[in-house]
């Protein structure tokens, strides 16, 4: 048996809106340090609202294989700032 259209998960139901209603815009002021008690409810500026992007597994593993090589570089800059400390010279 399937599932009637109205009976969506409340995943689907999120999404992007370019209107905010005023509970939404002050939220978004407050995270902004914009908003003060006591301001009027009336006239309240725009607020950018911007849905942030997924991030896809390729750029994940890309960072992660960046990061990998960034520290494989430290470890071998240390090693050979210890050779250089202790007085003792690699052999090619």
């Amino acid at each position: 048996m399937s599932l009637d259209k109205s009976l969506v998960s409340k995943q689907r139901l999120v999404r992007h809106r370019n209107v905010l209603s005023r509970s939404e815009r002050i939220s978004v002021l407050e995270e902004d340090e914009r908003w003060e008690e006591g301001n009027s409810l009336f006239g309240l500026p725009k607020v950018k609202n911007m849905k942030a992007k997924r991030r896809s597994k390729s750029a994940e593993k890309k960072e992660k294989e960046e990061a990998a090589a960034a520290a494989a570089e430290a470890a071998e800059a240390a090693e050979g700032a210890e050779a250089a400390e202790t007085g003792e010279k690699e052999e090619p």
